[in-house]
Order: C-alpha cells, then sequence, then structure tokens
C-alpha cells in the first residue's frame, strides 16, 4: 500500500468515525468566544494559533485508535507498522492545519489590520499556526497508542502536555504566540521561523518514537 493511499484511508476514517466532530466544535467555540471583531489581528491570529495545540492532541489520539484491533493487524502486514502509524500521525496534523486555516481566515476577517500589513501579518499567522500544529502533533505521539495505551493516562497525558506546551519557556508554540501578541503591540509582523523549525524537529522526533514503537506493539 502506497503513502498517498494510506493517507487516503486514515482520511476516510477519521471522517466516516464522525469522531472529529466533538474536537472542532471545540476548537470553534474557543476561537469564537476568544476573538472579537475589533482586536489587533496578530492578537487574534495568536489566540487561534494557541487553541490548535490540544486540538492537535485530541486528532492524534483518535486517528491513532480510529482502526479496529483486526484491522489495525491488516493494515500493518499489507504496508508495515511504521508507514500506518506515520500515516495516521500525518492525517491528524493535517486535519489541524485545515482548522488552522479556518481559524486563521476568521481571525483575519474579524481583527483590525489598520497599523499591520495584511500580507506580512498573514503569513506571520500561518507561521504560529504551522508551529502550533506541529507542537500539538509531537505531544499526541507521545501521549497516544502506542506509548501510552490506556485511554484515562491518554487523556491526561495530552491534557498536561497541552498546557505545558503553552507555558514552558522553551515550547517552540509558546515562542510562536508569544512573538504574535508582542508584535501586535509594535505594529510589525514576525516570523518565527526558529520555532517553526524547533517545532518541526520535535514533530519529527516524537513521530519517529511512536512509529518504532509501533513495530513492536502493533
Amino acid at each position: 500500500m502506497t503513502v498517498p493511499a494510506l493517507l487516503r484511508y486514515q482520511g476516510a476514517l477519521l471522517l466516516r468515525s464522525q469522531h472529529w466532530i466533538g474536537p472542532l466544535v471545540v476548537y470553534a467555540a474557543f476561537v469564537a468566544v476568544g476573538v472579537r471583531s475589533g482586536d489587533p489581528a496578530l492578537d487574534a491570529l495568536g489566540y487561534t494559533a494557541a487553541g490548535l495545540v490540544p486540538l492537535s492532541v485530541w486528532l492524534v489520539r483518535i486517528c491513532v485508535t480510529a482502526e479496529p484491533p483486526a484491522a489495525r493487524a491488516v493494515s500493518a502486514a499489507a504496508a508495515g507498522p511504521v508507514r500506518v502509524h506515520a500515516a495516521a500521525l500525518l492525517t491528524a496534523l493535517a486535519g489541524t492545519l485545515l482548522a488552522g486555516a479556518a481559524g486563521a481566515a476568521y481571525a483575519l476577517s474579524a481583527g483590525d489590520l489598520t497599523y499591520q500589513p495584511p500580507a506580512g501579518t498573514a503569513l506571520a499567522g500561518a507561521v504560529a499556526w504551522a508551529v502550533c500544529a506541529l507542537t500539538g502533533t509531537a505531544v499526541g505521539a507521545v501521549c497516544s497508542r502506542p506509548l501510552l495505551r490506556g485511554r484515562g493516562h491518554a487523556v491526561l497525558a495530552g491534557g498536561v502536555g497541552s498546557l505545558l506546551a503553552w507555558v514552558l519557556p522553551f515550547s517552540p508554540a509558546r515562542s510562536a504566540v508569544s512573538a504574535l501578541v508582542g508584535a501586535a503591540r509594535a505594529g510589525t509582523a514576525p516570523f518565527p521561523l526558529g520555532a517553526l523549525a524547533g517545532s518541526a524537529l520535535l514533530a519529527g522526533a516524537a513521530g519517529a518514537v511512536a512509529c518504532l514503537v509501533s513495530t513492536r506493539r502493533a
């Protein structure tokens, strides 16, 4: 089974399960409550980006547990457990990025762009939501199957991991969101490329560990 086929399969599993509705509704409510018309656009973008961390953790949990054990065994036999697990993680990341794009579009439409360049602001927001989506995917990868199998333990670890991603000073997500909020006061558009690189490395490392462990616990 090819990688595109695996991604289509994982995407179909996610959509048909309808388990994505819960996290999407929660994220939409988070954005609707926190973004007010007339707020600085960079502030609004930072808020919507921050919400992607727990959303991504939740979607990862859904995607890596979407298949029944028997179906998972068949998929692993056909394509290998590493590729199957990687496809599940990438599907969760893609879903988070799509939700982030919708949240960013709302933030830009409702936010005040009077003192900020629209193109630069949109690009800064895109970098921030990519950082937060990648950070959340990393947290979800280490707080879900196969590293944590118990539902209660996984939910607790994912919640704590999301909170830490918001508050730890060295977290890429915190750095990116703080850059947006700080720049809103200065009227400039930041590009936290260091945070983007850090989140990509973090997600890659966490995903690699989870995929390697899946070969032992498939």
